[in-house]
């Protein structure tokens, strides 16, 4: 029996169509600009969110750790962020390395905060703190179950951190289900921010890489901080003709995992010993409780369906276009069977 595969929707596979199209791709030597698919992504990327410039990376993680290096100036400065957010809980200190930043972290509800947060948040000007330099905020949230950003919230955010000087990084891993399931253009939610990103290995189904936007000089300044991580793809074109055709093929149908999303949380909700609130699942991330998780993913496995545990008491499952309707009533009838 085929694994239903809902640890992440990383797990995806490239379709075969997406796998034509890379095969067939025009290539030539990104770093020299002679890429026409890299090019044509970049372009395509920066227009999307509403910036100047975009650079195609192998990882978001990437993006993230390259544009917390842009904005943070290594000696003291301060980043200010959501305690459950990517850069904190699985970049394995990248920012502290590789940019020097001291981070933030604010315990808010659902992954987010508003203005007035992080206003409270600012360091008083003085020899004796760290400065705060950047506000990061992550779309939708991750380990908050997929939240949407409200855009009037966004809007608070930038108003309160550029008032003060602060520069604004969007980490875009799942911007295009915020997109789909709000209707909301992206450009529309990373107005304001100096620097965002988009990935195209999660639900987009691509098999790797991500690009980071932002202005024309900042980009150009990335791009040193991507040779200076290793990050030259060369004939890069291959997978970035999937990404291209991730763009123009499967943002829409992101519609339909957040609906299988649904559909799991309220089959979830309905076994006992799993506490879930359906109401509370807005995109592809869906995180419930249970009493004893690590037991509950073992038994699952056995059951050719796999989940993350990612608390003393939470599962998280995500779905994908790798995962259908059938494989969603198969999941929540493996839970039920399990508990």
């Amino acid at each position: 029996m085929a694994l239903v595969n809902l640890y992440s929707d990383t797990q995806t596979r490239p379709t075969p169509a997406m796998r034509q199209a890379m095969c067939e791709a025009e290539v030539g030597d990104e770093q020299r600009f002679e890429d026409p698919q890299v090019t044509a992504l970049c372009a395509r990327v920066a227009d999307l969110l509403g910036m100047e410039a975009a650079v195609f990376m192998p990882s978001g993680t990437m993006c993230n750790e390259i544009a917390f290096r842009l904005h943070i100036r290594p000696g003291g400065d301060e980043a200010i962020l959501h305690r459950t957010s990517h850069p904190i809980i699985a970049e394995a200190g990248g920012p502290a390395a590789f940019a020097g930043a001291m981070m933030q972290p604010l315990d808010t509800p659902r992954g987010m905060f508003t203005g007035a947060d992080v206003r409270a948040a600012l360091r008083h000007p003085d020899r004796y703190s760290p400065r705060s330099r950047l506000v990061s905020v992550e779309q939708t949230t991750n380990m908050a179950g997929g939240r949407v950003w409200p855009l009037e919230q966004l809007r608070g955010v930038v108003e309160v951190a550029s008032e003060a000087g602060l520069r604004l990084h969007m980490d875009g891993a799942r911007l295009m289900n915020a997109v789909v399931a709000a209707g909301v253009p992206a450009a529309e939610f990373t107005r304001g921010f100096d620097t965002a990103w988009l990935d195209f290995t999660k639900g987009l189904g691509a098999p790797l890489g991500a690009c980071l936007a932002g202005s024309a000089s900042l980009i150009e300044e990335a791009w040193r901080y991507k040779q200076m991580l290793g990050g030259a793809l060369r004939q890069a074109g291959i997978v970035a003709a999937g990404a291209l055709y991730a763009l123009d093929h499967n943002v829409d149908r992101l519609a339909d995992d957040h609906a299988n999303a649904r559909a799991l949380a309220e089959g979830l909700a309905e076994i006992e010993g799993v506490t879930l609130d359906p109401g509370e699942v807005e995109t592809n991330i869906v995180i419930f409780e249970v009493a004893e998780p690590e037991r509950l993913c073992a038994a699952l496995e056995r059951d050719d369906v796999r989940m993350g545990v990612v608390g003393a008491r939470q599962v998280r499952a995500v779905t994908h276009l790798d995962v259908d309707a059938d494989g969603v009533q198969r999941a929540v009838q493996a839970v039920r069977g399990a508990l």
